[in-house]
Parts: structure tokens; sequence; C-alpha cells
């Protein structure tokens, strides 16, 4: 087993030793998970660039920034779960799309694209 299929494996039979399937619909999990991206989001609000790079040194932001990631990927994961979607799958093909779109030396650097 993969760290993603213990993951899901831990995701599913938490969810259901609760009786929470019937809440998690995709609609519900995607609203959930737009809520923890703006908490995440929240984390680095009023930061400047330089101290959203160093936000992991402080050891009480740095708890705070992993809790709310963990939540972003706990949610995701739930969602591509409920939809059959293989994250890393998708996330492979995605990158496929990308170097497409964006090859090497195409691109400034000071303007990136926006995916991902």
């Amino acid at each position: 087993m993969t760290d993603s299929d213990d993951l899901r494996a831990r995701l599913a039979k938490f969810t259901a030793d609760r009786d929470w399937g019937r809440f998690h619909r995709p609609k519900n999990l995607a609203m959930a998970l737009a809520g923890e991206v703006g908490e995440l989001v929240a984390e680095f609000q009023w930061l400047t660039p330089e101290e959203s790079e160093a936000v992991m040194a402080d050891p009480a932001h740095a708890a705070r920034v992993r809790s709310e990631m963990a939540d972003v990927f706990v949610y995701l994961t739930q969602l591509a779960m409920r939809l059959d979607i293989d994250l890393y799958e998708v996330a492979h093909e995605k990158m496929d799309e990308v170097e497409v779109r964006y090859p090497p030396g195409v691109v400034p650097r000071s303007a990136g694209p926006s995916t991902p």
C-alpha cells in the first residue's frame, strides 16, 4: 500500500465509523474544501512576500499552516474518493498539459502561469 492508499483507507474508516458519508456529497466536500483553503490563505493574508517565505521559522505559525494544509489535503482527498478520481493521475495529466502550454524559456519568470 502507498501513503495515498493508507490515507484513503483511514479516511474511509473514519467517515464510516461516524456515519458521516451521508454528509460527504461532492457539493458539501467542495464547499468545505473552499472554506479550508480560505483558512490557509488567512495565515498569509497580511504577510509581506518575505514574511511569507519565512513563515515556517515561527513554530506557532508553522503549526497553523501545517494544520490548514492538512485540512485542505484531507478534504481534497475525500472529494477525490467520492468522485473516484486518482489525484496523482490527474496531477500528472495536468502537468503534461502545462508543460506543452508553457515550454521552458517561453514565459518570463516574473509573469509565470496561473496553473500550477
